[in-house]
């Protein structure tokens, strides 16, 4: 029996186009989308298809979006139940992970995606907020250098992403990730780009989305997960309900520890790691750990479709 772990991008990796071709030639995948457009009120797949562009950027459309998508390519691997043993999403691609996992289903998920989508995008109107990679500098060294800037200013800035030793993302205030870039710079990093997004992602800038938000999560009827599920928050497998509520609110306003996530998956001792979603993120990522076994992404019906027959056979 072949091992595999499912791994699932988040925000950043929605694409125009992306979702088209596997809901296309995949009746598993189309049936999703139908679904979709149930659940949320509007032509989902027809916004991916034509856009506009602009439109799929914000949060509010683009984390359904990536939802729908990725699981849709999940859908379509077709794989046996027996071979999946682990999973993990970045950041709300978690969501797809549960799903994935029958922790919940697809149309109380999605539920909670939308909303989760909504409340963030409000929260990002109330304050100017950005985000920023930083490469190549070591984390404790970041810390320390957007910690002066915060206690210096009074700006609302702080670490939010950790993808890798070598790429950690701040975000807060706009004025605040720029001054801390700026002396992130002067402190040795060897890069600091800023990034297209709408919010400040993973900072304080959300808490204004966390109570509303928490009511949906609460109400979301969460069961065990069928295979382990690892949460971005603390790294480590679901084993309660009360813990995945608690972890999925929380995701809001505190770090992805991505970088921990993807060392706790290698650990199982898996023979193989499929990315599904419509751009390669996390499986190039995944490719650069010590001891990572065969990492595979799929962004399309071919892919899955190969994919699936080297699999089977």
């Amino acid at each position: 029996m072949t091992r595999i772990g499912i791994v699932f991008p988040g925000q950043g990796s929605q694409a125009l186009g992306m979702g088209v071709d596997v809901a296309k030639h995949s009746t598993a995948a189309s049936d999703l989308f139908d679904m979709a457009q149930s659940v949320l009120g509007y032509d989902l797949l027809g916004l991916q298809r034509r856009g506009p562009e602009e439109r799929l950027r914000e949060t509010e459309y683009s984390q359904p979006a990536i939802f729908v998508t990725n699981v849709a390519i999940f859908a379509a691997l077709e794989l046996p139940a027996e071979s999946l043993i682990v999973s993990a999403g970045h950041s709300f691609a978690e969501y797809c992970s549960l799903y994935a996992a029958q922790a919940i289903g697809f149309e109380d998920a999605l539920r909670v995606v939308n909303a989760r989508g909504m409340e963030m995008q409000r929260a990002a109107e109330l304050a100017a907020g950005g985000m920023s990679a930083v490469l190549g500098m070591d984390a404790a060294d970041i810390r320390r250098v957007v910690d002066d800037v915060r206690a210096q200013s009074g700006l609302r800035v702080q670490l939010a992403n950790f993808n890798s030793p070598g790429q950690i993302v701040i975000s807060g205030d706009l004025r605040g990730v720029q001054a801390a870039g700026d002396a992130l710079m002067a402190a040795g990093a060897k890069r600091v780009v800023p990034l297209n997004v709408s919010g400040a992602w993973h900072s304080a800038l959300m808490e204004p989305a966390v109570e509303q938000f928490a009511r949906v999560v609460e109400s979301a009827p969460f069961t065990l997960p069928r295979f382990d599920v690892v949460s971005n928050v603390d790294a480590q497998p679901y084993r309660d309900v009360a813990t995945i509520k608690k972890n999925l609110v929380l995701s809001v306003t505190h770090e992805v520890r991505w970088h921990e996530t993807a060392l706790r998956l290698v650990s199982y001792g898996l023979d193989l790691i499929i990315e599904c979603g419509s751009s390669p993120v996390l499986g190039p990522l995944m490719k650069r750990l010590p001891d990572a076994p065969e990492v595979v992404v799929v962004s399309d019906y071919a892919g899955a479709q190969k994919l699936r027959n080297a699999v089977t056979a």
